[in-house]
């Protein structure tokens, strides 16, 4: 594939993930092998699907470990596989390491707790996919080239001293349920700072502190603009104490006029985030 088409990206990053996206194709294609990226965000996810769109490129699968998963890698596999291949060999790319608590500190821990563990030990971030939080203990989707890594070093830290530490196959993933609740709001303008204190039951104050800390999320970009309003459907993301995903069908509408809409919403237990 043509390394000019990474010229129409002018920011930095983003020319950076996409150039690594290419060598994937091309190990793919060159070495007739698997290659997979590491577990993208939202807006890398988007950023990455609209260039494999635009390229016309087939040959690959998007998996974080469950279907609503948001932090997913891309798979590439080359022509004389197909999905089902790949599918069959997902456990020799992910892997689960599986956190139990002992019965002192069931409950004490949050989504916070797990991955500032597993960032304290030097672990990148993209190694690490969703994590699924239940009262005695998670579920970390990992790639599997740090499984043996954190087996062996998670226990040695302070919080997880008395915890059973496992490696699970990916099919063993805790069951994730995902509960969507439609919530009806109003609204007198459609600034993104009042239709998001509203949709998470805040005031707008701490909103806005929420947007400051680079948390809400409008198509899949991060967004502190309080001021911000859309004329058309869009997907925002507020990563607040609610972990709530909205769905906005924004239109425009006189500010002076209160409008009633309906936000169907997202929210998810345990939390996969």
């Amino acid at each position: 594939m043509n390394r000019e088409v990474l010229n129409d990206y002018k920011n930095k990053d983003e020319k950076m993930l996409l150039a690594e996206v290419l060598d994937k194709i091309e190990n793919t294609n060159n070495r007739n092998k698997i290659e997979h990226t590491d577990f993208l965000d939202l807006a890398q996810n988007e950023l990455v699907q609209k260039f494999l769109n635009k390229q016309k490129v087939g040959n690959y699968i998007k998996y974080g470990g469950f279907n609503e998963a948001e932090r997913k890698m891309y798979i590439f596999y080359p022509e004389k596989f197909n999905e089902q291949v790949v599918e069959k060999n997902l456990s020799s790319i992910v892997q689960i390491i599986r956190i139990e608590l002992p019965d002192d500190l069931i409950g004490k821990y949050t989504h916070r707790d797990y991955l500032g563990a597993v960032m304290k030990l030097g672990v990148k971030r993209e190694k690490v996919g969703d994590i699924i939080v239940e009262n005695n203990g998670a579920d970390i989707i990992i790639d599997k080239e740090i499984t043996k890594f954190l087996e062996q070093n998670l226990s040695e830290l302070t919080r997880f001293s008395k915890s059973t530490i496992t490696v699970e196959d990916i099919q063993n993933l805790r069951n994730v349920e995902v509960k969507k609740e439609e919530i009806e709001i109003i609204v007198a303008s459609l600034r993104l700072d009042n239709v998001a204190s509203e949709l998470a039951r805040c005031s707008r104050n701490k909103i806005i502190e929420i947007m400051n800390t680079e948390r809400v999320f409008v198509n899949f970009q991060v967004e502190t603009k309080k001021t911000k309003t859309r004329s058309e459907e869009h997907t925002s993301e507020l990563q607040s104490h609610l972990n709530l995903v909205c769905r906005l069908l924004l239109e425009k509408t006189s500010a002076s006029t209160p409008q009633r809409r309906s936000w169907p919403s997202r929210r998810s237990s345990p939390s996969p985030s």
